[in-house]
This record gives C-alpha cells, sequence and structure tokens, in this order.
C-alpha cells in the first residue's frame, strides 16, 4: 500500500504525500513520524528512551535549585515590607534605605551562616551569586523562618 492510498483510504489529516522530484516525499505530523520511527527501528526507540531518562534526572536536578530559590524568596516580601513599613524614616536617601535593608539581611546571615554577605562575597570572590545561592536546603529552611520572625517582632515593637 502507498502512502498516498493509506492517506485516502483512513482520510488522514496528519500524514500527507507529494508526488515529484524536489519537492515530493511523506510528511508526517511530529508525533506520527516519532511513533513511525519508534516502529521501524527498535535502537531508535531504546535512544529515545534513554535520552528521556537523562533529560528527566536533569531535570530533578534543576529542580532542586529551583525548590531552594523558591524556598528562599518565601517570606522575602513579608521581610522587607515590615522593614519598609517601620524602619526607614521618611527623610533618608536611596543609599540609607539600601543600608537599612543590608543591614537586616546581614543580622540574619550572620546568625545563620556566622557571616554577613560581603564577608562571604571577600571570601569567595571566585563564585558568582550571594551567600544564600549556596546554601543548602536545611539552611534555606531555616532562613524563611528567621526572616519570618524578624518581620513579625519589627512589626510587634513598631506597632
Amino acid at each position: 500500500m502507498s502512502p498516498t492510498k493509506w492517506i485516502n483510504s483512513v482520510n488522514s489529516i496528519g500524514i500527507t504525500s507529494k508526488s515529484g522530484k524536489y519537492d515530493g516525499g511523506t510528511y508526517a505530523h511530529f508525533d506520527i513520524a516519532m511513533e513511525f520511527a519508534n516502529w521501524i527501528s527498535p535502537e531508535f526507540k531504546l535512544y529515545i528512551v534513554t535520552e528521556f531518562k537523562r533529560l528527566k534526572q536533569k531535570e530533578q536536578i534543576g529542580l532542586g535549585w529551583n525548590l531552594k530559590r523558591t524556598l528562599s524568596k518565601i517570606n522575602y516580601n513579608i521581610h522587607t515590607d515590615a522593614i519598609k513599613n517601620h524602619l526607614i524614616p521618611k527623610e533618608v536617601t536611596q543609599r540609607q534605605i539600601n543600608m537599612i535593608y543590608v543591614n537586616e539581611a546581614d543580622i540574619i546571615n550572620v546568625a545563620l551562616f556566622g557571616m554577613t554577605a560581603k564577608e562571604w562575597r571577600d571570601k569567595n570572590s571566585n563564585k558568582e551569586g550571594n551567600i544564600r545561592d549556596y546554601a543548602n536546603v536545611a539552611e534555606l529552611v531555616c532562613l524563611v523562618n528567621l526572616e519570618n520572625l524578624n518581620s513579625v517582632y519589627i512589626n510587634i515593637c513598631w506597632n
């Protein structure tokens, strides 16, 4: 059975067939072509399965990083809002505002990591990112809790 005869007999919409020297050929939707290739070549199917497993493992590693980034940001807005609402005077420069945020973050950094962000950068000048990017999941859970507690204490003290 030719591709054209099969396409016409089943009223296929995912496969087309054209005759001609330069623009002729049989073309299929990607999913149909992959299934056909899997059927024709067990070696190809094994390659696809192996590659899929590799990509899923790589994705899991990426998810671990994404989880860490998500954990570190959970209470960040709660913390910064408490700082903004209670610790920043109205008549200060942007530089002074930034220093207030840095000081609050460094209180937590010293409590958790034993050093400020600047001290970490000075010791790790060959690394990109910041001290929190290199924290493990347990440290990030503690970080989230410390930020939450700090925001509660700021809100209590200034209300």
